[in-house]
């Protein structure tokens, strides 16, 4: 199987624009724009938030990994901040913290990592006629 994939780093000034942005581009070259746009768009929703909460929770820089194994596009954004995030509860008065919630409901799965001096929350998202290979049959 042949994977491709990318690395960069986005700061805190700036950084979940251009995020979303290199995340588009490289996504394009995947062919996804064409063949997957409701997926490109969740991709780039989930980076825009995962980025927003590294950089708001933690006051870091996001290192964003994205890399395609033909079957799952794997997204990746570390930070320096102690500790694992926690969805928050619902509240419609608040106007954060949907971040985790948003993850959830665009990607096909998703979870929370540490490592050494930080965490990463780690994604996937399959297009549309791809299959989970870990399901069951």
């Amino acid at each position: 199987m042949r994977a491709v994939g990318w690395a960069k780093a986005f700061p805190v000034s700036g950084g979940v624009e251009a995020g979303r942005r290199w995340t588009r581009e490289h996504l394009a070259s995947l062919e996804w724009m064409r063949d997957a746009p409701e997926t490109v768009d969740d991709v780039v929703l989930a980076v825009s938030e995962l980025l927003t909460n590294a950089h708001v929770h933690a006051h870091s820089t996001a290192h964003l990994v994205l890399s395609w194994d033909r079957r799952c596009l794997h997204v990746y954004v570390s930070d320096t901040g102690p500790g694992l995030p926690t969805p928050r509860d619902h509240d419609t008065t608040r106007v954060s913290g949907r971040g985790l919630a948003i993850v959830d409901a665009v990607a096909d799965e998703w979870e929370t990592l540490t490592h050494a001096g930080g965490k990463a929350i780690y994604a996937c998202f399959r297009p549309p006629g791809q299959t989970d290979p870990h399901a069951a049959s």
